[in-house]
């Protein structure tokens, strides 16, 4: 019996790598892991649509025409990059026999879809809170600056499609495993569920600060900032990643409609 607790022990210390990192340099590891995991999809993507491009006997301006212009060619970056990425995850997670369902990914429920429309106004509101107080401190600050998304010149019902899963569908779902899966998660480990919540909301806007159209997308920042504070609280209340998953796609509806739809973009 005490042959078998031992074995069972030094099973789930293999399964849980962490264990055997100093916690002092477990953050830094979980944040390059992270940062490794989305800059090799991002070079992933951009490779093959390289090589496509290479394939078709493009120059380097007639590709990068492509690549800008071409909403196909947005939508096919999007579904590669967030595909390489979620890949990866699933890679490491089995390397040390885990699941995606280890870090949340169970499966959806119906209340999961009502915690996110009440948590939307709750984001809402704490947004404009925000908003208010650092143009306070700061009344200088830029709450109109733009945000450059690609996606340009969108029209009809199949490019609208596209930009409508590159944009709410396919991010939302790749952004919480990544965020709020691994990053939220293997910081828990290291401190306590409110640093790690608030560090992680960090490095999720620093990641949308390259967004601007003009300088960095501060404005924007805050928004995640304050958008991932509520996704973190709704992954640790509820253990799962789906209620976030539907709380981030119902915000960036809400933006799809207002830059697509009622607006001509």
């Amino acid at each position: 019996m005490a042959d078998k607790q031992k074995l069972l022990s030094l099973k789930s210390k293999e399964t849980q790598p962490w264990r055997k990192i100093p916690k002092w340099l477990l953050p830094i590891m979980i944040i390059l892991l992270v940062a490794l995991i989305f800059f090799v999809s991002q070079y992933a993507a951009s490779l093959i649509l390289s090589l496509y491009a290479l394939i078709r006997g493009w120059n380097a301006a007639q590709a990068n025409s492509w690549l800008n212009s071409s909403i196909t060619a947005q939508f096919i970056y999007v579904v590669l990059f967030e595909s390489a990425s979620i890949g990866l995850v699933w890679a490491i997670l089995h390397r040390y026999g885990k699941s995606l369902r280890s870090i949340g990914l169970k499966k959806a429920r119906f209340r999961d879809g009502g915690y996110a429309l009440l948590a939307y106004p709750v984001y809402f509101i704490a947004l404009l809170i925000g908003l208010y107080i650092v143009r306070a401190i700061y009344p200088t600050f830029n709450t109109n600056q733009g945000q450059s998304i690609g996606f340009n010149s969108v029209h009809g019902v199949y490019q609208l499609t596209l930009t409508f899963f590159s944009l709410v569908i396919i991010p939302p779902f790749a952004e919480e495993i990544l965020f709020r899966g691994v990053l939220f998660e293997g910081l828990k480990k290291a401190m306590p569920v409110i640093y790690a919540g608030v560090l992680t909301s960090a490095i999720f806007a620093i990641a949308h600060l390259p967004e601007g159209t003009s300088g960095l997308f501060w404005v924007g920042a805050l928004d995640v900032f304050i958008l991932s504070l509520v996704l973190v609280y709704l992954k640790q209340k509820t253990k799962s990643l789906w209620p976030g998953i539907f709380l981030h796609m119902l915000k960036n509806l809400v933006a799809f409609i207002s830059l697509f739809l009622l607006t001509n973009r």
